[in-house]
């Protein structure tokens, strides 16, 4: 789905109103009405108890036309002003008349007040619309009480358009932010709901059409997107395929002590679909990774006394490539000055599409230039936060969207920033946001699943910018499905791996 930043919603509201001629009180009214449909779905549709934070600016007006709208529906209201009275806009001061004829009242925000707290304590549900898209600095004064009396009584929060606290186009959180039950947001969604911290704030998100012309959403040039399981098309296989159709993939990987990560990424990687699946570890560890491997094709490389790759296996790694569509470096490597030399004599000489991933990652720091010489080929990094500093990315003002987007830009790449809501950014800029996972899968060996499975989709001939997002989505797919089956605590990667061909069964059009 496309997402939208502030500015690209404030300019279509202002069209939409200005120029095409819509009330911005119809649009108002239509935006109460879905925050009102799904407080009435949290509470099971009965009439019950509801307060409703508002603040003056026009994200309050929706929630003070939402309090009306509650009110005629039989719900017991309290809608309350956080903030100045004086600095209301036009609008909000139109729904405030029209809940006072309704039988309502805008109240002060007053929580000393011991009355109005117990009210609170006994509500159903809360709507949280202090704040809209255009907070750009800390929470202060009666909207940070108000927040933190959402965030600590236990009752389920809807906000409206972005859980109040958030910074739409990062997903920061200023100050603080309410914690979501769930958020209903208008026309498109936007940054924050996904990402860094405001992805944990926002809950179940509900994206309502409050009637902006079609026309005007579809010419919106929107460079991220989050990735939905409709996105995720698998093209069926012909009937005279053979296994040279479906990607000859190599693997270069492992370590005496790290003998599972590299046979992690091959069985996920025939688990995917690769038609031929090599994998070259060092002497020491082939016949362990042989007696896993019935699939892949596991073969000896030269090693050096630690157990890792020695200088002599660049050549004999470069040989074996020659016949490979694709190639994953990286997994269960270990770090040492001559594995790194290997890794960096291999992206220097090889020009196919190459993953790298974990210690083929480190290899490149303090040598970013080998990445940038790469220009014109196709590298895609999966590293997770501590790799990506090493790499020289900088996380430091919570923006991972942003930093994501600037070093696959800078340095001519495909980066996968791993986390929660793993980020696939490209050189263009375009960015991708997934939308599967769970913390089940944050224990070890689950990226080099994900490598794997990336690994198969590009070995198969599918365009990176579609290969590349949809691994993500179809790694934290199945992994969503072994929580649901076993559970997050006892799900392990090697559970994931073999969910996977159910969940791509389900994806072949």
């Amino acid at each position: 789905m496309r997402i939208a930043t502030a500015q690209q919603m404030r300019e279509i509201d202002r069209i939409t109103i200005q120029e095409r001629g819509v009330p911005s009180t119809q649009l108002m009214e239509r935006a109460a009405a879905a925050v009102a449909d799904e407080v009435m779905s949290l509470t099971g549709d009965c009439a019950g108890r509801v307060v409703c934070f508002c603040g003056p600016g026009n994200n309050g007006g929706d929630g003070v036309a939402c309090a009306r709208q509650l009110l005629e529906a039989g719900f017991e209201v309290r809608c309350v002003l956080v903030g100045s009275h004086e600095k209301m806009t036009q609008d909000t001061r139109a729904m405030e008349v029209k809940l006072a004829a309704a039988g309502g009242k805008l109240e002060p925000f007053q929580p000393d007040d011991a009355d109005f707290a117990a009210w609170c304590l006994k509500a159903d549900a809360m709507v949280d619309a202090i704040f809209g898209i255009g907070l750009n600095s800390d929470v202060r004064g009666d909207a940070l009480t108000a927040i933190h009396m959402m965030n600590t009584c236990d009752i389920p929060v809807v906000s409206a358009d972005i859980p109040s606290g958030v910074e739409t186009d990062t997903g920061r959180v200023l100050g603080a932010a309410v914690h979501a039950r769930s958020t209903v947001t208008f026309t498109l969604p936007k940054v924050g709901h996904y990402v860094g911290k405001g992805g944990l704030c926002t809950g179940t998100l509900t994206v309502a059409d409050i009637g902006i012309p079609k026309d005007l959403v579809d010419a919106l040039d929107c460079p991220v997107q989050s990735v939905e399981g409709s996105d995720v098309v698998l093209p069926r296989r012909p009937l005279d395929a053979h296994k040279g159709d479906f990607g000859r993939c190599a693997i270069v990987g492992g370590s005496v002590g790290y003998t599972g990560a590299p046979v992690l990424a091959a069985q996920a990687a025939v688990r995917t679909g690769a038609g031929l699946v090599s994998l070259g570890v060092p002497t020491p560890i082939w016949a362990v990774a042989a007696a896993k491997l019935d699939e892949a094709m596991p073969y000896p490389l030269p090693a050096g006394k630690e157990g890792q790759l020695s200088l002599e296996a660049g050549e004999a790694i470069h040989h074996k490539l020659a016949g490979c569509g694709v190639c994953l470096i990286g997994p269960g490597l270990g770090r040492g000055n001559g594995v790194s030399a290997v890794v960096r004599h291999l992206l220097s000489e090889i020009h196919i599409p190459v993953i790298l991933d974990a210690d083929g990652i480190n290899a490149l720091e303090g040598h970013i230039d080998i990445l940038d010489a790469r220009q014109g080929l196709h590298t895609v990094l999966t590293p997770h936060d501590g790799e990506f500093a090493r790499l020289g990315g900088d996380l430091s003002d919570g923006d991972r969207l942003g930093a994501a987007r600037n070093f696959a830009m800078e340095h001519c790449c495909c980066l996968v920033l791993k986390g929660h809501r793993t980020i696939t950014a490209f050189p263009d800029g375009t960015a991708y946001i997934n939308t599967t996972g769970n913390p089940g899968m944050a224990k070890g060996g689950s990226g080099d699943v994900l490598a794997g499975v990336i690994l198969s989709l590009l070995g198969q001939g599918l365009p990176a910018r579609q290969a590349v997002p949809m691994a993500v989505w179809l790694h934290g797919a199945a992994g969503d499905l072994c929580a649901e089956e076993i559970g997050e605590y006892g799900m392990t990667p090697t559970d994931v791996v073999a969910t996977l061909p159910r969940i791509l069964k389900e994806h072949v059009k």
